[in-house]
C-alpha cells in the first residue's frame, strides 16, 4: 500500500512539473504574440503617418487641408475598423512618422540611390511599444530620444518607467559626468557599462522615497527607505546591480564595522559598498570607505573579481575635499542623491554650456 502511495505521489509530481512546462510554453508563445502585434501596430501606424503627411503635401492650404482630411478620415476609419482612430491618434502618427521619417527605407533609398547602412542596425526599425513612442516622439533632441529609445528596449522598461528616466533627466545627469567622445556613445549606443565611473550619476534621484526634503532624517530612517522601495532604487542606481546585504557586518582587530548597503555588479564584476550621509561630507567618511573597500578587496573579492567600489551618497558634497583627499586611482567616489526630481531645463543648459566649452577649448587647441 505504502509503495502505491509513494507511485501515485510520483506520478502527481511528473504531472505538476509537465503542466509548470506547458504553462511556461503558453505564456512565452502569448508574450510573442503580443509582441508581434504590438510591433506590427507601430509599424502600421508609421505607415499611415506617412501617407498622410504626403496626401497633405498634395494640398494647396496645407494647415486647411490637413485639419479636414484627418476629420474626414478619422471617420470613415473608426466606422470601417471601430476605436483606435480619433483625429487625435492620427495626428500622432503623422508626429511619428515626421519625428522618425529617417527609419523610412524608401526615403533613405531617394536620397543616397540605394539602401543607407547605418552605424546601428537598431535604428533601421522599431523595436518599443506604441506607447514608448508616444513619449519618445515629444523628445526634440534627436541624441537624447536615441538614449532613451535604446535604454527602454535593453532595460526592458515599461512605459511608466520611460517616463520617469525621462523626467529624472538620466541623460543630462549621465552625460554631464562624460566626455565629448562617450556623451556621442549615449546616443550611439546607450549606457555601456565597462568601468567604475561608468556607473556613476551626479546626483542620484530617489524621489521615490517620499521623504521630505525639509524634514530632519536619520541615515538609518534614508536607508530603511531605500530597501523598503528596492525595486525602484535598482532601476535609479542603474544596469547589472545585484543587491546582497545591509549593514554588513565585518571584524578587524576585534572591533566591528557596519556598511550600508553591500551591491554586487555582475557587469563589472566587483562588489559596490555604499555609505549613506545625510550631513555634508568629511575627510573622515572618505577614510572610513577606503577602509571599507581595503577589507573587501584583501579578504573578501575572488581573484578573478575587479577590485572593489565605494560610493558615498551624500546630501553635499565638495569636489575639492574628495581628490585631496584619495589618491589619483582610487576606486572610491562621493555622489549626491536628491530627494525630488531635478529641474530639466537647467540641467539641460548646464549640458549646452559644457558642451560648448568643450567644443571651444578643442578648436583652441587645433589653433595651436
Amino acid at each position: 500500500m505504502k509503495s502505491k502511495n509513494v507511485e501515485i505521489n510520483n506520478e502527481i509530481e511528473k504531472t505538476d512539473n509537465l503542466f509548470n512546462k506547458v504553462i511556461q510554453i503558453v505564456e512565452l508563445a502569448r508574450m510573442q504574440v503580443i509582441t508581434a502585434v504590438n510591433l506590427a501596430m507601430v509599424h502600421s501606424y508609421f505607415e499611415i503617418g506617412k501617407m498622410i503627411v504626403e496626401e497633405e503635401q498634395e494640398g494647396k492650404d496645407r494647415a486647411k487641408y490637413g485639419k479636414y482630411v484627418l476629420k474626414a478620415l478619422s471617420k470613415r476609419l473608426t466606422e470601417q475598423l471601430g476605436k483606435g482612430f480619433s483625429e487625435q491618434n492620427l495626428r500622432n502618427m503623422r508626429q511619428f512618422f515626421l519625428k522618425f521619417a529617417d527609419r523610412d527605407i524608401s526615403i533613405r533609398q531617394k536620397a543616397s540611390g540605394e539602401l543607407e547602412k547605418s552605424n546601428s542596425t537598431f535604428f533601421n526599425s522599431f523595436n518599443l511599444g506604441w506607447s514608448h513612442y508616444l513619449v519618445l516622439m515629444r523628445i526634440e533632441n534627436i541624441n537624447e530620444r536615441n538614449f532613451y529609445e535604446i535604454e527602454a528596449h535593453k532595460s526592458n522598461w515599461s512605459e511608466p518607467q520611460l517616463k520617469r528616466q525621462y523626467h529624472s533627466s538620466l541623460y543630462e545627469r549621465l552625460a554631464l559626468s562624460r566626455d565629448k567622445e562617450q556623451v556621442l556613445k549615449l546616443a550611439e549606443q546607450g549606457q555601456i557599462i565597462e568601468k567604475s565611473t561608468d556607473i556613476l550619476k551626479n546626483p542620484l534621484v530617489l524621489e521615490f522615497l517620499s521623504l521630505e526634503e525639509s524634514h530632519t532624517y536619520s541615515e538609518s530612517t534614508l536607508e530603511k527607505a531605500i530597501i523598503s522601495k528596492l525595486q525602484q532604487f535598482l532601476l535609479e542606481f542603474g544596469k547589472g546591480f545585484l543587491f546582497e546585504a545591509r549593514q554588513k557586518r565585518f571584524t578587524f582587530d576585534e572591533e566591528h564595522f557596519f556598511v550600508d548597503l553591500v551591491f554586487y555588479n555582475r557587469l563589472l564584476q566587483c562588489y559596490v559598498l555604499i555609505d549613506l550621509k545625510t550631513d555634508k561630507l568629511v575627510h573622515q567618511d572618505i577614510g572610513q570607505m577606503q577602509m571599507y573597500v581595503n577589507y573587501y578587496d584583501r579578504h573578501v573579492k575572488l581573484d578573478h573579481e575587479k577590485p572593489t567600489i565605494g560610493i558615498l551618497l551624500c546630501k553635499k558634497k565638495k569636489d575639492s575635499l574628495v581628490e585631496l583627499t584619495l589618491p589619483k586611482d582610487a576606486n572610491i567616489y562621493a555622489t549626491e542623491y536628491s530627494l525630488y526630481l531635478p529641474d530639466k531645463k537647467l540641467l539641460k543648459q548646464k549640458l549646452n554650456e559644457w558642451t560648448s566649452e568643450f567644443e571651444n577649448s578643442l578648436e583652441n587647441l587645433e589653433g595651436e
